[in-house]
């Protein structure tokens, strides 16, 4: 059929490589997939067994708009008890995944033709996110030299009448930075400054190996300016569950839930009562998760120092490696065709998370340490990477 039924917005737009890396996988039948972010552990028996009782009990019909109550709660508790935060109950809502809390805000703040700025290397869907709200997104690169921690310069340059917001993603992905506090502070200022939004996507917080994580909004005087947005897909293993949320100023959270009345109404139930379940059992379920991966990535990054014309930081959260792959002279993208044709081996090239991306593959750790050997043992037989 032709395309003439699809919008213009629309209209000829690539598949993300994301995306492209579903189709390609099976093309080889030995293929050691570090391409996707989506943990291969299945949920903790634990919740799936809880969130089954519910819905046998009845957890199966709408949950009040802003989210399941006693879920509510139990994310406000979190926040109390793991981050020292007393949050309004009031700027709270549940959301269905992160992405979607991420829409549901960008469509409610922005104004046509508003700008966000979006730190690079960035997670691949934010500019197109931003421009769904019909925004314009705004790309300000951090460096590997400064241990992609923005400079504060750079980022006040890319500042215009027309900003709105500032993405800010940490632990990050790809690069597995995470956001010191000084420089969180000083984009802080900035954000007073000149009266912008802070949107923090926040859904590694369990993926900080170098420090206890601290929110953004418990730096003074961002509470009201601060939209933090989590989700329980990687830090307890759901990413089907599709189930994330909000916390917010309630002004803004009261117009999100009313956005959303429009879309899904409520995230699904039995996601929601597995969530609540989750994060009662987070001190059982969650360190073994965290140290399971802390190990995958570390694993990772001995065997890249071992390889030559490979590099990388040493990973500081996440579960991703960002590799530097300049020394071979050729494209991230030809690296990575290489790599996947010679060495059965699928990563995503650099590119794909902004330009600043380009030398540059990340590799997702969803995989056990046998198959992260295995998959640098016929790299290293690659003559690209001295075999």
């Amino acid at each position: 059929m032709s395309d003439r039924f699809v919008s213009t917005r629309y209209r000829g737009q690539a598949s993300t490589p994301m995306s492209s890396s579903v189709e390609v996988a099976g093309r080889f039948e030995d293929v050691v997939n570090l391409s996707l972010g989506d943990p291969e552990l299945t949920t903790d028996t634990r919740i799936i067994e809880a969130a089954t009782a519910d819905a046998l009990r009845g957890h199966t019909h709408y949950t009040d708009t802003y989210g399941d109550p006693e879920l509510r709660e139990e994310i406000l508790r979190v926040y109390v008890e793991d981050h020292g935060h007393e949050h309004d109950p009031a700027g709270v809502m549940v959301t269905t995944s992160a992405c979607h809390g991420m829409w549901l805000t960008l469509e409610t703040i922005l104004d046509d033709g508003d700008e966000v700025v979006v730190l690079a290397p960035y997670f691949t869907p934010y500019p197109h996110q931003i421009r769904l709200a019909r925004g314009v997104p705004v790309v300000v690169d951090t460096l590997e030299e400064d241990g992609y921690q923005v400079r504060p310069e750079a980022l006040e340059a890319a500042i215009t009448e027309r900003t709105r917001a500032i993405v800010l993603n940490t632990p990050a992905n790809p690069t597995g930075a995470c956001l010191e506090r000084s420089t969180a502070e000083q984009i802080a200022r900035l954000a007073e400054e000149h009266d912008l939004v802070v949107v923090a996507d926040e859904i590694y917080t369990a993926f900080s190996y170098a420090e206890p994580f601290e929110p953004f909004v418990t730096i003074p005087g961002m509470v009201e300016r601060t939209i933090t947005l989590n989700s329980l897909s990687k830090d307890f293993v759901m990413t089907g569950w599709r189930i994330g949320y909000a916390l917010g100023p309630a002004e803004v959270i009261r117009a999100m839930k009313d956005v959303n009345e429009n879309n899904v109404f409520t995230a699904p139930s039995v996601s929601q009562r597995a969530a609540l379940h989750a994060l009662r059992m987070r001190h059982e379920i969650v360190p073994p998760i965290m140290y399971l991966y802390r190990g995958r990535l570390m694993r990772a990054w001995e065997r890249v120092c071992e390889t030559p014309n490979m590099s990388a930081l040493e990973p500081g959260g996440s579960i991703y490696l960002w590799v530097n792959v300049k020394d071979t002279g050729l494209t991230s993208a030809e690296v990575a065709d290489r790599i996947f044709e010679e060495a059965h081996v699928l990563t995503l090239p650099g590119p794909a998370f902004g330009d600043c991306g380009e030398g540059y593959l990340r590799l997702a750790m969803t995989v056990g340490r046998d198959r992260i050997d295995e998959a640098f043992d016929r790299i290293a037989a690659m003559s690209l990477f001295g075999g």
